[in-house]
């Protein structure tokens, strides 16, 4: 008899067979028979998602309903959309799954058992199932009751497409989430991503309502179980940074932050491959085996990876159970951090190396979450364009900027927790004059600000944005001259005019958040403009 674990409670029904917490040798055995993708050389999945190698952000809709109106930041990143769609479209998902083979995944998003919310993904891709069974905290057999409905469901069907003028969406895809029905569904796309950051999204509106502050950042710890967050937008050094070989992975990219504790979400990475090698990331890079699954990838003939092709897309992937990773902290707890990094790929050239923030001047920073591009990057861009991500994570996050900010400066107040801005990007010039700042030296900052030698150095202020930068970084490689900005520039009229100019990008960047935050956060941004 096959049993349907509960699913006709959802209205889907006269199924064909259904599968549940499936291994992952199980589910790649199903991908390849369904001719989803192919075995590597090295064993991973590798499948092309098609037309949509990311996410959909202007697809992605929420039910405006009253128990959560007036707590949702409306706008082009959360578009509200009526009762009457979602049925439209549930009806649509529970069609199309009849007669189709199922799988279902049950585990956890969270590892704080106190306050982890129990996840199903339902899903005919058996690709889905093996993205979920990768990036979520998986559970015991004995640990979730086989009928027992989750937290929150998410029924993923990328092979159907919406009707945009029968069922009231904008396009061939669909991203709605029902908060009230618990319930998240994706149509239209096979990018693992929609399922990973619609969870997130949803984690992000639901625990600060319970004191937690949720982070779209990465944390490891020290030997010593001093802990760290990294937060920073895509190109700024996130992941290299954090997975420091001298220190503990705990997560790279969600966590939440508690009253005693700092938790990952989720129980493996979805990593960026592009350009992948063993030299520069090795821990992930070595990852990338049998149980793994890659998307967009250009595959060889003799089916080897070729990670520096980008045919597909620049956004090439691979969702990788966190054993996998060496030196992973499997509980994915860590200690509340001494220290919080903000990294940013400043393009313009003109931020220090390394500052230390203020309370007001962390807000700030955080709900600016600048970073910037540079040419080449994308089509158009010719000189460096400044980008500015509320939280650094803004397509993320439901709830409005200075919700979160405000969260981040209370846990700073109580916790008496650092917090550095750190250029990853340029130094002497823009991008095309200047060069980018080494590697090596940044370890070595992120290091003496982790080992307390920032402490008690002296600081002077950098006169344009205000920051406070250390006039030397003991005992390490890190030249002084280097950690004002102006000392590496030759042409200091340049200079100025273009820090001027991004400090104004800073300060209308910043206008919309004026009327939510108090005087002082405001008067924490550049001070000449």
């Amino acid at each position: 008899m096959n049993d349907t674990y509960g699913i006709e409670k959802l209205g889907i029904i006269n199924t064909d067979r259904v599968y549940r917490n499936l291994t992952r040798a199980e589910l790649t055995e199903f991908a390849i028979r369904n001719k989803e993708g192919i075995l590597t050389d090295k064993g991973a999945l590798s499948v092309n998602t098609g037309k949509h190698t990311g996410r959909s952000p202007k697809d992605r809709i929420i039910v405006d309903q009253p128990s959560i109106h007036d707590q949702i930041d409306w706008g082009n990143i959360n578009i509200p959309t009526t009762e009457e769609i979602f049925e439209k479209l549930h009806a649509r998902a529970t069609t199309y799954l009849q007669k189709k083979t199922i799988f279902i995944y049950d585990g956890y998003v969270g590892h704080d058992i106190g306050t982890r919310m129990s996840l199903r993904v339902i899903s005919d891709y058996a690709a889905s199932a093996l993205f979920s069974t990768n990036v979520f905290v998986n559970a015991d057999k004995e640990d979730l009751n086989l009928h027992t409905q989750a937290d929150f469901t998410v029924i993923a069907i990328p092979k159907c497409k919406t009707i945009p003028e029968i069922d009231g969406v904008r396009s061939e895809v669909a991203i709605v989430v029902n908060f009230d029905k618990k319930i998240a569904i994706i149509i239209g796309s096979a990018y693992g991503g929609e399922i990973k950051k619609v969870m997130f999204s949803v984690m992000n509106f639901l625990l600060p309502a319970k004191n937690i502050f949720p982070m779209h950042c990465s944390a490891n710890e020290g030997k010593d179980g001093n802990s760290a967050l990294f937060f920073g937008l895509s190109g700024t050094g996130k992941t290299t940074i954090s997975m420091d070989p001298e220190r503990i992975l705990v997560g790279d990219d969600e966590h939440g932050w508690g009253s005693d504790k700092i938790f990952n979400m989720e129980g493996g990475s979805y990593a960026k491959i592009i350009d992948i090698t063993p030299e520069k990331e090795p821990r992930i890079f070595d990852a990338i085996r049998f149980g793994a699954l890659m998307e967009n990838t250009v595959i060889r003939n003799d089916r080897t990876p070729d990670y520096a092709n980008s045919r597909y897309t620049e956004n090439t992937r691979a969702a990788i159970p966190m054993e996998y990773i060496e030196n992973a902290k499997m509980d994915g707890i860590c200690s509340i951090p001494s220290v919080i990094y903000f990294l940013t790929a400043d393009a313009f050239g003109v931020l220090p190396p390394i500052s230390k923030l203020t309370k007001e001047q962390a807000m700030y920073h955080f709900m600016s979450g600048y970073t910037a591009k540079v040419a080449g990057t994308e089509t158009g861009i010719i000189e460096p364009l400044p980008t500015f991500s509320a939280c650094f994570g803004a397509p993320f996050m439901m709830r409005h900027p200075s919700v979160y900010a405000k969260m981040l400066g209370e846990k700073i107040e109580k916790y008496h927790t650092d917090v550095f801005l750190v250029n990853t990007g340029w130094a002497g010039g823009s991008y095309g004059t200047g060069s980018r700042i080494k590697l090596a030296y940044t370890r070595a900052m992120v290091s003496a600000a982790l080992n307390r030698k920032l402490k008690n150095v002296e600081y002077v202020e950098e006169p344009v944005f205000g920051l406070q930068v250390p006039k030397e970084i003991p005992g390490s490689i890190v030249p002084d001259e280097i950690l004002l900005p102006e000392n590496t520039w030759k042409d200091k009229e340049s200079y100025k005019e273009t820090a001027l100019k991004l400090a104004n990008k800073f300060k209308e960047n910043f206008e919309k958040f004026e009327g939510y935050v108090e005087e002082k956060i405001k008067n924490a941004g550049p001070k000449i403009v």
